[in-house]
């Protein structure tokens, strides 16, 4: 199948395009066009990104100051440089997108390796690389249409805490409702036909690697943005 076939074919035949994606591993290009994607993302988001950090971090002056110190506490107020902002988004994120995505293949290798002997490395990576599609694609597109509304990312959520738009974003709830996000459900709940086909496994048996790998994903996330949080305050 073309580029094109197998984009179009994760929302339109998820089932047949990964089966297909399992049988003959292809990824170098769909990797390329999800990076150039989240770098472009990165990119816009980037000054909404920075006000938001810059808005909470005065919201915790007081405890910031005592921490860190007056001095410090201005220093981390400052604007990043513009080539700071260009090597993060143009080095730093083309760099994580591709060791995550390496990291995440190798983990969901290693739990399908709990159900079956069945299945390569670059099977598994041909068929998470593709059903990412879904979430750093049409996702994130979602996402920058509305940070560019909103003028906000940390105010953008495509999860279930978007049912509670009074929340504090930076509460424990809201940082747990938004582990629940619709796009990356959809995005495993695809990945299963895909890892069925490489793992030779029953799509029951495929469907519990896929969201046992995003359930782990979710509590490291949470944990991560909870720390950062307690961090401020």
């Amino acid at each position: 199948m073309s580029l094109f076939e197998r984009l179009t074919g994760v929302f339109s035949r998820p089932k047949q395009t990964l089966a297909a994606v399992a049988e003959k591993p292809v990824w170098v290009d769909v990797l390329v066009v999800l990076m150039v994607a989240t770098v472009i993302y990165s990119f816009v988001t980037a000054p909404y990104q920075q006000s938001d950090g810059l808005q909470i971090m005065k919201d915790n002056a007081a405890s910031l100051k005592q921490r860190y110190g007056e001095a410090r506490y201005n220093k981390m107020i400052e604007p990043p440089s513009e080539t700071r902002r260009l090597v993060q988004t143009f080095g730093f994120v083309p760099i994580t997108f591709v060791l995550g995505f390496l990291f995440k293949s190798l983990i969901l290798l290693v739990m399908g390796r709990l159900v079956s002997t069945q299945g390569t490395f670059w099977q598994v990576a041909s068929v998470y690389i593709h059903a990412c599609v879904v979430d750093d694609l049409l996702g994130n597109g979602v996402r920058l249409a509305l940070a560019m509304t909103m003028k906000s990312v940390m105010k953008v959520t495509t999860s279930l805490a978007v049912l509670f738009p009074k929340m504090e974003v930076t509460s424990t709830a809201y940082i747990a409702l938004a582990q629940v996000d619709f796009f990356q459900l959809w995005l495993f709940g695809i990945l299963a036909f895909g890892l069925a086909a490489a793992f030779k496994v029953s799509v029951k048996k495929a469907l519990f690697i896929s969201y046992g790998f995003w359930f782990i994903k979710a509590l490291v996330n949470m944990g991560l943005v909870t720390l950062a949080m307690g961090m401020l305050h």
